[in-house]
C-alpha cells in the first residue's frame, strides 16, 4: 500500500516533485528552527496530552528524521536495493534525552540536517531518483529515492502542524 495523502494533514505524495524536496525540506526546517529560538523553553517542553510529544521532542525527531534519510539515500547509491534498519523512532526519545535538549542547539542541528540532506538530494541525476531501498513503512517494500524524498517532506510539513497544533 502506498500513502497517496495523509489523511491527518492533507499532505499529498507527487513524485514528481521530489526534485524539489531538498529544497521545500530547508524551507520547512527554517521555519522549525525559527519556532525553536522564539518559543520559552517551558512552552516546547510541554506535552499537551501524554500521548503526544512536545514540540521539542518533536524537532529532536524531525533532525534524526533528516539524518537517517540522508543515510538512506547515501546507501542506496552504494548499494543495490538495500534494507533500511528501522530507526526506532519511539526509544530515541528516551535515548537520547530529547524533553532534555536544548532548543538552540536543536535549532541548529535541525537546520544543519536539513541542508545535508538537500545537498544529497540535489546531487541525485535522473537515473539515481529511481534507486531503490526497502523501506519498512507503512508495510515492508521497495521503494524509490523519490518516494524517500518526498516521504521526508512530508515528515517535515507533518510534525510542524503537530508543533504549531501544541503551541496554539
Amino acid at each position: 500500500m502506498v500513502v497517496e495523502r495523509c489523511d491527518e494533514c492533507g499532505y499529498a505524495y507527487d513524485l514528481t516533485a521530489a526534485t524539489r524536496a531538498g529544497d521545500d525540506i530547508r524551507v520547512g526546517v527554517a521555519e522549525l528552527a525559527r519556532l525553536l529560538i522564539t518559543t520559552e523553553r517551558r512552552v516546547l517542553a510541554r506535552r499537551t496530552a501524554p500521548e503526544l510529544w512536545s514540540p521539542l521532542e518533536y524537532a529532536c525527531h524531525v533532525r534524526d528524521v533528516l539524518i537517517t534519510q540522508r543515510e538512506r539515500v547515501l546507501l542506496a547509491r552504494r548499494v543495490d536495493v538495500p534494507a533500511a534498519a528501522p530507526m526506532g523512532r519511539d526509544e530515541r526519545v528516551a535515548h537520547e534525552g530529547y524533553a532534555e535538549s536544548n532548543p538552540t542547539e536543536v535549532a541548529e542541528e535541525v537546520t544543519i540536517a536539513g541542508r545535508l540532506l538537500a545537498n544529497v538530494l540535489g546531487r541525485l541525476d535522473t537515473r539515481d531518483w529511481e534507486l531503490r531501498i526497502v523501506y519498512n513503512w507503512p508495510q515492508r517494500t521497495e521503494r524509490t529515492l523519490r518516494w524517500v524524498a518526498v516521504n521526508t517532506l512530508h515528515d517535515v510539513r507533518h510534525h510542524l502542524l503537530d508543533i504549531h497544533r501544541q503551541l496554539a
